[in-house]
């Protein structure tokens, strides 16, 4: 860390998310002039881990999705932190009070049969939203809805079909038990970031890139942007000459919004650990409950899409009140004393984020691509956004951001290294 702003760079990095300490660790290889710049006065971005008693409560990204193949998942314990193997709670539903096993077993069949359609639209090429592809005849649609709210932010008539189906999920999901804000927090360690030093303006005019921050200017010969999309889309950063078609990319990948609130509840011991329940099954307007997340006595509840976004504008408040309404209709009035908020995450109104992850709206599964095409082989984009199957993730944004690096180095005539996932802790 450093709060030095150097007068020139080789190489700056805007952000200090996952893809842009990604990218600063392969370029420390280098005997380059580099930097990142954070305008948040913390690294980790949509990563972040907060502390409540002896635990690591995770804001925002909580899961090592694909760990078999998610080059972050190697790095968890090198870095002095705990891999947690247990199956996910998503697939352990609690009590059968939401849901009856036939009901359960029904509602798997027809969200099993719902993105078989979709892989089969998307192998022939067909366009358009996720949504048209329901049975208009399950009862289940709502529900669908309502986890296309957890996996994209959003409801699936937003979603597009080919992005949808480009996801790859190996199935295998791990966490780290101190939190994975924690782990991209211990990986940043040793990278030269400069907070507090949000880019304004870069002037692309001449030879040199011109960056303004709110810390004064800095000349680069190349730039990695890692900016969440809807940061883009509105130019927090203005180009100059503009960039109208970077603008209308990132527009097409909004984020979608997916919102935590961490509960304690007394007498926890009533739940199985690592469990989960949905509130209501007949609108996608609902929350679900991951309890006793590692053994704790608390309860995580995840909001995403539309009803993440209304409660949001009603403030922080508003979500421990809708959880505490739906757990009451699932479990009865006597959890309405056991439970108390203790961290809600907000991301939608963090100026520095507008959103949780992206997902590509329908006719434009190609602007992924797009996204990441280098302008002037001397401004590189990275993030989430950019991946082709692993947006919305950490690890997504970290290959990402290794692969941006890799080509800025190219751009200055230097050797980009050994390929992506062959970085250390």
């Amino acid at each position: 860390m450093t709060d030095h702003l150097p007068a020139s760079l080789d190489i700056a990095v805007i952000g200090a998310g996952a893809a842009g300490l990604a990218a600063a660790r392969l370029l420390s290889r280098h005997p380059l002039d580099v930097a990142v710049l954070e305008a948040r006065d913390r690294v980790g971005g949509r990563a972040h881990t907060v502390g409540f008693e002896s635990y690591g409560l995770d804001m925002g990204c909580g899961w090592l999705h694909s760990a078999d193949e998610n080059p972050l998942a190697s790095m968890v314990e090198p870095a002095g932190l705990t891999v947690d193997r247990t199956r996910p709670p998503w697939e352990s539903q609690a009590f059968n009070h939401e849901m009856s096993p036939g009901e359960q077993a029904a509602f798997r069949e027809d969200f099993a049969a719902f993105e078989e359609r979709v892989a089969e639209a998307a192998a022939r090429g067909r366009e358009g939203p996720a949504s048209t592809l329901f049975d208009p005849d399950s009862r289940w649609n709502a529900r669908i809805d309502a986890i296309s709210g957890a996996l994209n932010g959003a409801r699936f008539a937003e979603v597009s079909i080919l992005d949808y189906d480009a996801y790859r999920d190996t199935g295998v999901n791990w966490r780290v038990v101190e939190g994975y804000g924690r782990l991209i927090e211990r990986l940043g360690q040793g990278v030269p970031v400069v907070f507090g030093c949000p880019v304004t303006r870069i002037d692309r005019s001449g030879p040199v890139l011109r960056l303004e921050t709110g810390r004064g200017a800095v000349e680069a010969r190349a730039v990695i942007l890692t900016l969440p999309t809807d940061l883009i889309a509105a130019e927090a950063i203005r180009f100059d000459p503009p960039l109208p078609e970077l603008i209308e990319t990132a527009s097409s990948l909004p984020l979608g919004l997916a919102s935590k609130l961490h509960m304690t509840v007394t007498g926890a011991e009533d739940f199985p650990k690592d469990s989960q329940l949905w509130g209501r099954s007949d609108t996608p307007d609902t929350a679900g409950y991951h309890l006793r997340p590692f053994g704790r006595p608390m309860i995580e509840g995840w909001f995403g899409g539309d009803i993440a976004r209304q409660l949001e504008a009603e403030g922080e408040a508003a979500f421990f009140a809708f959880a505490t309404d739906e757990l009451v209709s699932l479990l009865g009035s006597g959890m309405r004393r056991r439970l108390a908020p203790v961290a809600t995450s907000m991301w939608g109104a963090d100026s520095w984020s507008r959103g949780a992850y992206s997902h590509a709206l329908p006719g434009h599964a190609g602007d992924r691509a797009r996204l990441k095409a280098p302008i002037e082989n001397r401004i590189f984009l990275a993030g989430e956004a950019t991946s082709d199957g692993f947006y919305g993730t950490a690890h997504g944004a970290w290959i990402e951001g290794e692969r941006a690096a890799r080509e800025a180095l190219t751009a200055l005539g230097l050797d980009a290294g050994p390929e992506p996932g062959d970085d250390e802790a």
